[in-house]
C-alpha cells in the first residue's frame, strides 16, 4: 500500500469540511471586495443567508484538487513519522493546510468566487452548470497546469 491511497482516504474523509470552509471564505471575499460597507440589498443577503447543505457541485472541484496536490506535490512513498502520529493523521493535517491555501489564493480571483457562488448559490438560475464546471476546469489548468481528461486523467499542458 502507497502513500497515494492513504493520502486519498484522509482527502475524501475531509471533502465535508473542507468544500464548507471553502464556501464560508467565498461569501467572505465577495463581501469584501463588493459590499465592503456591509450594505444589506436583495443580492447580498441572499449570498450571506445561503447555507449550504448540497455539496455536489462542488464535489468535481475538489476531486479535481485532490488529483492536483496527488499528482503535483506528493509522492508515492511512505516515510517515517517520527512524531507518533499515524499516517492517516499526518496527510489529513498537511492536505488541510495546503488546501486552506489554495483556498486562500483562489479567493483573491474574482472569476473563481463567481465560479463558486454560480455553483452554489444561484446554481437553480444557473442551470448550465455544466458551463460553471468548465469555468473551475479553466481555472485549475491556469491556476496548476494541468487539465482533466475523461479517458486519461490529470495531463500536463504548457499555458501561456
Amino acid at each position: 500500500m502507497d502513500k497515494n491511497y492513504l493520502l486519498e482516504e484522509a482527502q475524501l474523509a475531509l471533502e465535508t469540511d473542507l468544500l464548507s470552509q471553502l464556501f464560508e471564505k467565498v461569501k467572505t471575499s465577495f463581501e469584501q471586495r463588493h459590499n465592503p460597507l456591509g450594505l444589506l440589498d436583495h443580492f447580498s443577503l441572499r449570498i450571506k443567508n445561503y447555507q449550504i447543505n448540497n455539496f455536489k457541485p462542488l464535489h468535481r472541484f475538489y476531486q479535481n484538487s485532490c488529483g492536483v496536490y496527488r499528482y503535483k506535490y506528493a509522492d508515492n512513498q511512505l516515510e517515517f513519522v517520527w512524531d507518533g502520529r499515524e499516517h492517516l493523521e499526518k496527510y489529513r493535517d498537511e492536505w488541510t493546510r495546503v488546501f486552506n491555501q489554495w483556498v486562500d489564493t483562489f479567493c483573491q480571483q474574482k472569476l473563481f468566487v463567481q465560479a463558486v457562488l454560480d455553483l452554489t448559490v444561484f446554481l437553480p438560475e444557473n442551470c448550465h452548470d455544466e458551463l460553471v464546471e468548465n469555468r473551475m476546469n479553466n481555472f485549475m489548468l491556469n491556476q496548476f497546469g494541468v487539465k482533466m481528461h475523461k479517458t486519461r486523467g490529470l495531463v500536463t499542458m504548457k499555458v501561456a
